[in-house]
């Protein structure tokens, strides 16, 4: 039943996006930012309702007091799909999101994603694209949105570890905006290259601001990290 379950929900996942992508790669150019984040949104809880009542997933936030008024670049673990959708919904709605560049090449998701205006980047291009996300991060920190990246640049498997990334530490260096660390079992539920998604309740903490006035941009991963991986070691890690 798990992996019925999970197929219906897979096939319930592209149906929403091909229409929230079609609605957002025609139309969503006519709309303001703000106009745009509401139906990107809309997208994220209409998957978080289909995936509770489809597949038994569910999910808790602890540290909800921890998002600050006012915008912050977000430094989240990455195990799985199931973050990109759920930090839309828990987050402030305005985003910018740091992602792979070969994403925006999927045909209507792709194009979906450029109304949400990302900041997509080469990630074999070391120094160029951290410089893009600085250059692109401090210009929609300025507009008044949260700057989301996942440090470890891609998902990784529970009980593992990838280097940090320095883009998201440079970024707060340099515009000395504070950053909020995310840590999350997701991957024990929807494994990263699994199509089955087990049944449970997925355990989302939000840390404390990290003030990164004064602090170099390697002391802010350090930091995020350490905080980030010694959350994840108290959280389940058994579906």
């Amino acid at each position: 039943m798990i992996l019925f379950r999970s197929l219906l929900y897979f096939a319930c996942l592209v149906i929403s996006t091909t229409l929230f992508g079609i609605t957002l790669a025609t139309f969503g150019w006519l709309l303001s930012f703000s106009g745009r984040s509401k139906i990107a949104n809309q997208w994220a809880r209409v998957n978080l309702i289909m995936q509770k009542s489809i597949c038994g997933l569910d999910f808790q936030v602890d540290g909800l007091e921890n998002i600050p008024s006012n915008n912050t670049i977000v430094l989240s673990k990455h195990q799985s799909a199931w973050e990109t959708i759920a930090l839309r919904c828990i987050l402030p709605p305005e985003q910018t999101w740091v992602l792979k560049q070969e994403l925006m090449w999927i045909p209507i998701f792709g194009w979906a994603l450029a109304a949400a205006q990302p900041i997509a980047i080469d990630r074999k291009s070391g120094r160029r694209a951290a410089g893009q996300i600085i250059e692109q991060g401090s210009k929609r920190l300025k507009q008044g949105r949260t700057v989301v990246i996942f440090p470890e640049g891609t998902r990784v498997a529970p009980g593992n570890r990838k280097k940090y990334g320095i883009g998201g530490g440079l970024l707060a260096e340099k515009t000395g905006y504070p950053v909020l660390p995310i840590a999350h079992n997701a991957g024990v539920f929807w494994r990263r290259r699994g199509i089955k998604k087990f049944p449970g309740t997925i355990q989302v903490v939000i840390g404390p601001v990290i003030n990164t006035n004064g602090l170099s941009a390697i002391e802010i991963n350090k930091r995020a990290e350490q905080w980030i991986e010694n959350t994840l070691s108290q959280l389940p890690q058994q579906h």
